[in-house]
């Protein structure tokens, strides 16, 4: 005990709370929104995602913090030495001040759109012939889809639905003397906001349209106080609790979690207007919460609607607005014919969004019709709504191949779109599988089997992100495909030992969690560790919170490794501390795309070590999933990767780094202006290949400014 306690103050000195390190992420995210260099639209999609974030942290984070905190609050943080309670009112004191910078973001933005007529308004900003239409509009089209409901002494309160949006008011009678409340839903299933005519892109949202017409919804009461509001519940149930018998259970099971997941406790409450404090009071009561958890908003509660007034702005007033469009690019790896072709003869690595995703598409397709493929076996953790990939197993699937689908049905927020797809590839012939009781399979890794002269060989594909074509335009990411015999004969062993719930498979060449993973990565460590000042680690990934790591990575500074870490999200290890992690520096990059990928560096020279896959180093990842890395053994796909990582850490542009007290500061300094993201994008334009001379122009003199 006395040990444990000591490695524990040890890691306090260095350490910070994950869920105060992720709301510094979003922070991040938000400064993206005030970035000036920044095109308008784009800020404006900034505030949205900074929203869309900090929901799913309140739903799943702060959920889950709740949850312990009725179980055992006295269990205490390992990286702060907080409790789950204390976690709570850090939060939800950390979250204020965010609430109210968003709010003065979104409203200079809006200003600034209005100049070029695209403008959200009140009903007090509109014309008199705009009050009328909007007037007729809600009694023709909206009126009659409502479904108002009081509460008083007879009608109880209804349960308010997961970030759902409510018009609410006092209500009165004549010689009445109780209390009524007038609640009425903002529907799911009309648009979000009402287009004004004229030829300027404006709207009045809808909950603002219904509030103003309360009166005659409510027209046999006095209508007061008039609000909106909206409920934001713990959505972290998690199905890996359930027991479960067989593989048709297990999706019975995922369908009644997201049923459940619409009924849990309310952990923020978010109101338009100030309350007063009978309504506060009477809010916190029905909804279970403290005066902590309100949170007032003059920015819109859901900001999906900004995406179709987006597509409604005419292309030469959206021009400027936006940034300049990037398609990614066709791979100066890949050359013309079949891809299969070219795995067989060397190894190809695809970076995405810079190059498209299309030769992997294009190899599961050949391999779909290829009479010498046997089989093809795939593990899929979030797919697009529109899945070429899943059409091309289909299609190998009613061609006679075998094709298993290892598919998770716990991928958060996309259990439905996974349950959709794996009944679709069942019909189609594909054996589905779902995974390990208690253990989300994470990793992306495709195996394709092949006779060649009377011999089985393999072609193998390792991502370090998921098979989604849409993403694949919108997120970093990595995607090695190789014929390396050793690391195909461990895919083999790896799909069996999937199919059979075998967790302790031992691999020659790739890495797995949860045995043999951190494990490796551990091992790496130790070796530069023993080289001291002339080691060398860099690791990119997206979140780190594993104490055993950070210890280790703690233990590799103090011994003189040189550290980097590139961290886009969480980070629990703090640089900079002396005699702790001087020599340990993290950096992270915001910027149009999102960093996703996870590659691991070992030393330098002949001898480095280099490994790229699905696994951030999270406990979540390192013990409770099934997570696939695999090292790059080809010479030039390991310099490419290592240059990548490099150019990462020189960007001074959209690069931030961590300060010894977890907050962060923009990289400065260097011989020249670096963002890496618009270096990546100039360069695959610039790739020996024809290109479309149009986008190459116009592209580059938007890019032209990073490299003075």
């Amino acid at each position: 005990m006395k040990e444990r306690d000591n490695i524990k103050k040890e890691a306090l000195r260095y350490t910070q709370n994950r869920e105060l390190s992720w709301l510094r992420f979003d922070q991040r995210v938000l400064e993206e929104a005030q970035d000036q260099s920044v095109p308008l639209l784009e800020r404006m999609k900034f505030v949205s995602i900074f929203t869309s974030n900090l929901d799913e942290f309140f739903m799943i984070r702060v959920g889950s913090l709740y949850d312990m905190a009725a179980v055992d609050n006295k269990q205490t943080d390992s990286r702060s030495g907080m409790t789950p309670r204390e976690q709570l009112d850090a939060i939800y004191d950390a979250v204020a001040p965010l609430y109210k910078e968003r709010d003065k973001t979104y409203a200079e933005i809006k200003k600034h759109l209005a100049q070029y007529g695209i403008c959200g308004t009140s009903f007090k900003e509109l014309e008199t012939q705009e009050k009328k239409y909007v007037k007729k509009y809600f009694k023709e089209q909206i009126f009659p889809l409502l479904s108002p409901q009081i509460v008083d002494a007879n009608h109880p309160f209804p349960h308010l639905l997961n970030k759902e949006i409510y018009v609410i008011a006092t209500l009165k009678q004549e010689n009445s003397t109780g209390t009524t409340i007038g609640i009425v839903p903002v529907p799911q299933f009309i648009s979000d906001i009402v287009y004004l005519p004229g030829q300027d892109v404006r709207y009045i949202r809808m909950e603002k349209v219904i509030m103003e017409f309360l009166e005659l919804i409510f027209s046999q009461y006095q209508v007061s106080d008039k609000n909106y509001i909206c409920v934001t519940r713990n959505a972290d149930v998690s199905p890996e609790d359930e027991a479960y018998a067989d593989e048709e259970d297990f999706r019975f099971i995922m369908r009644e979690t997201l049923h459940k997941r619409r009924r849990l406790a309310a952990v923020r409450l978010e109101v338009a207007n100030p309350l007063t404090k009978e309504m506060e009071k009477y809010l916190c009561e029905k909804l279970g919460i403290g005066q902590k958890c309100i949170f007032r908003t003059k920015m819109p509660m859901k900001l999906d609607f900004i995406f179709s007034v987006i597509d409604k702005i005419p292309a030469s007033m959206k021009r400027p607005l936006m940034d300049e469009p990037f398609t990614p690019q066709p791979s100066a790896s890949v050359a013309d014919g079949s891809v299969m072709a070219q795995v067989k003869k060397r190894d190809i690595l695809l970076s995405y969004p810079y190059e498209s995703m299309e030769p992997f598409l294009q190899l599961i397709k050949e391999a779909s019709k290829d009479p010498d493929v046997m089989t093809i076996k795939i593990t899929i953790y979030r797919l697009a709504k529109k899945s070429r990939l899943v059409e091309y197993l289909c299609a190998a699937a009613e061609n006679g191949k075998e094709v298993t689908v290892l598919i998770e049905l716990r991928a958060r927020f996309d259990e439905q779109n996974n349950i959709d797809w794996s009944e679709r590839m069942e019909e189609a012939g594909c054996r589905v599988i779902y995974g390990i009781e208690g253990y989300k399979v994470h990793s992306k890794i495709c195996l394709i089997t092949y006779r060649s002269r009377n011999e089985i060989r393999y072609i193998t594909q390792i991502g370090t992100g998921n098979y989604n074509e849409k993403t694949a335009k919108m997120y970093t990411d990595y995607s090695l495909m190789t014929g390396d015999q050793g690391i195909g004969e461990d895919a083999v062993i790896f799909f069996k030992n999937m199919a059979i719930g075998n967790l302790n498979g031992v691999y020659q060449n790739l890495i797995v969690s949860p045995t043999s993973l951190k494990q490796k990565v551990l091992k790496l460590m130790d070796e530069e560790i023993r080289k001291g000042s002339a080691g060398r680690i860099i690791m990119k990934m997206n979140s780190v919170t594993d104490m055993d790591f950070i210890r280790k990575a703690a233990e590799a500074s103090r011994a003189g490794v040189k550290v980097d870490l590139i961290v886009r999200g969480i980070c629990c290890i703090l640089p900079g501390i002396p005699g702790e992690t001087e020599n340990l520096k993290v950096t992270s990059i915001v910027g149009r795309y999102l960093e996703h990928p996870r590659v691991f560096v070992f030393g330098t020279g002949d001898e480095q070590k280099v490994y790229l896959g699905s696994a951030d180093m999270m406990t979540r990842n390192t013990e409770k999933r099934v997570e696939v890395a695999c090292p790059i053994y080809d010479a030039a796909i390991k310099k490419r990767l290592v240059r990548y990582l490099n150019i990462m850490l020189a960007d001074n542009v959209k690069a931030r780094k961590m300060l010894p007290d977890g907050t962060y500061q923009k990289k400065t300094g260097g011989e020249r202006t670096i963002c890496a993201q618009e270096y990546f994008m100039k360069e695959a334009l610039d790739a020996e290949r024809p290109v479309r001379t149009k986008e190459k122009k116009n592209l580059l003199s938007r890019v032209r400014r990073w490299f003075r």
